[in-house]
């Protein structure tokens, strides 16, 4: 970045999902890579955050989502000089439906240890995928009334120009 330039992150949401201490992830081609994630994407127009998780978690690996906490907040810039600023989650999942497709990009999912995943540190998608997780081993959580959407009324209103 240069002094003065302005940072415009994209938004992005994940989820940190552990059962029996294994991790919830998605393998999923990536810059033409093979690489693991955190099911994760960006949040859309209009879209709630806690919303935006529910969806990719569903579309990326066929199950339910119910966010019980915010993990943290992670600002993070590739080498190409996109930022990103991914706000994680941690829940559980349900209502898992094997018959469904799983989004464009997405080969499979895996539960894998911390352990496997360090074992697979050169395909990670990003340093924030065991940033993540360390995080959420480490007891972060911050409750989801952290994050407050405003309506887009309420913000007309309020908003003095720049």
């Amino acid at each position: 970045m240069v002094r003065g330039e302005k940072l415009q992150p994209e938004l992005t949401v994940a989820a940190v999902i552990e059962r029996q201490g294994r991790f919830l992830v998605v393998e999923e081609r990536a810059s033409r890579r093979l690489v693991f994630n955190q099911p994760a994407g960006h949040v859309e127009a209009g879209e709630a955050l806690v919303d935006a998780v529910i969806r990719e978690v569903r579309e990326e690996t066929a199950w339910g989502f119910e966010p019980r906490a915010v993990v943290g907040m992670y600002l993070w810039t590739h080498h190409s000089r996109r930022t990103y600023l991914r706000v994680a989650f941690c829940g559980d999942v349900h209502d898992h439906d094997p018959a469904q497709p799983l989004d464009a990009g997405i080969l499979r999912t895996h539960w894998f240890t911390r352990a496997q995943l360090l074992g697979h540190a050169a395909r990670l998608r990003t340093p924030m995928v065991l940033r993540c997780i360390d995080d959420y081993r480490a007891g972060a959580r911050f409750p989801l009334d952290l994050i407050q959407q405003l309506p887009v009324e309420e913000v007309r209103l309020r908003a003095v120009p720049v």
